[in-house]
């Protein structure tokens, strides 16, 4: 399985039209994804303190698009936990029957993210 970090107008979107696209895919021309153990790094790395989040959990398998394991894709400074890691990258819309959980993601008190229990 692999996450990808979106907005729930974002992932509401996709829902209407059975095609998922990230809010940056135009730009990139891929979805930033990430292995589930690390999508919590990922999660307070780049989202810390935003609220109106969602998880969602992709089974590879099951999409219609290419998906290529690379080096992060970030023009700025990477968080060094990132050294040396490949990530999923998505080329192309997540078939939202790809999608086999969701979960809203709720920073705590301080803005950090905990896993979330999945719907």
């Amino acid at each position: 399985m692999i996450c990808h970090i979106t907005t729930r107008a974002a992932w509401e979107a996709g829902q209407a039209t059975g095609l998922f696209r990230s809010p940056e895919f135009d730009e990139f021309k891929f979805i930033h994804c990430s292995p589930c153990e690390q999508v919590l790094m990922v999660a307070n790395a780049y989202f810390a303190g935003r609220t109106g989040l969602m998880l969602l959990v992709v089974d590879p398998a099951r999409l219609t698009s290419p998906v290529r394991w690379e080096p992060p894709h970030w023009s700025g400074r990477l968080p060094g936990f990132t050294d040396g890691l490949l990530f999923p990258h998505v080329y192309g819309p997540i078939n939202v029957d790809a999608v086999v959980r969701t979960a809203e993601l709720v920073p705590n008190e301080t803005g950090a993210f905990v896993m979330p229990i999945p719907a």
